[in-house]
């Protein structure tokens, strides 16, 4: 038997194969975001991102990499290993409030931001940003400038703005943990719910 015929025949098919399993891998939305996703006080099963993987049986998977307390700055450091790892097709940004309620400047908080998009796209994955909003108490000032940053980087870079989930949770009390910051178990699968409708049309196949 020629040997060398036999791999002429077959390195063709062997190298769609390798293809074919890089972009099935690849059919992946990774969460990058804070305590709002990471499932703060909570098993990260019961959290959000977990329950949306559940709904949508891994098609496609959701990996939740968020850290309860990171900076866009954090997730920014973060972001090359996990992009390395997990080779996502999407990766749903959600960062942003930490910087916020430290006071961090909008200029500042932006840059990041920016250099997390094109970090994202640079691997060929699709950014999905969603907008944060502060509480009022911040001041309309400050409010309005760092609100106004998902906005302009969602224009600026043709990428989908995610609303915010956590705007209809506030107005159940009863969904939220003591500190008024963070959604409570309960709150979690209407969380998924409400992702799942709004993600569903910019990463699902079928």
């Amino acid at each position: 038997m020629n040997f060398n015929n036999v791999f002429r025949w077959h390195f063709p098919f062997l190298l769609l194969l390798l293809v074919f399993a890089r972009s099935v891998s690849a059919d992946t939305l990774l969460v990058l975001g804070d305590s709002l996703s990471a499932g703060y006080r909570m098993s990260a099963t019961a959290a959000w991102p977990s329950l949306l993987n559940e709904k949508w049986q891994k098609k496609p998977a959701v990996v939740n990499a968020s850290i309860s307390g990171d900076t866009a700055t954090q997730g920014l450091a973060r972001l090359p290993s996990l992009l390395k790892q997990h080779r996502p097709q999407w990766v749903l940004i959600e960062l942003g409030g930490n910087d916020g309620l430290r006071g961090f400047s909008p200029q500042q908080i932006e840059q990041d931001l920016r250099k997390i998009i094109t970090t994202v796209k640079a691997a060929d994955a699709k950014p999905l940003l969603m907008q944060v909003r502060l509480p009022a108490n911040y001041g309309r000032r400050y409010t309005e400038a760092f609100s106004g940053i998902y906005p302009a980087l969602a224009k600026e870079y043709a990428i989908p703005l995610v609303p915010f989930f956590m705007e209809q949770v506030y107005l159940k009390p009863e969904w939220m943990q003591q500190d008024g910051i963070h959604p409570n178990p309960a709150a979690q699968p209407f969380i998924s719910g409400l992702m799942a409708q709004e993600l569903a049309p910019l990463v699902k196949h079928e």
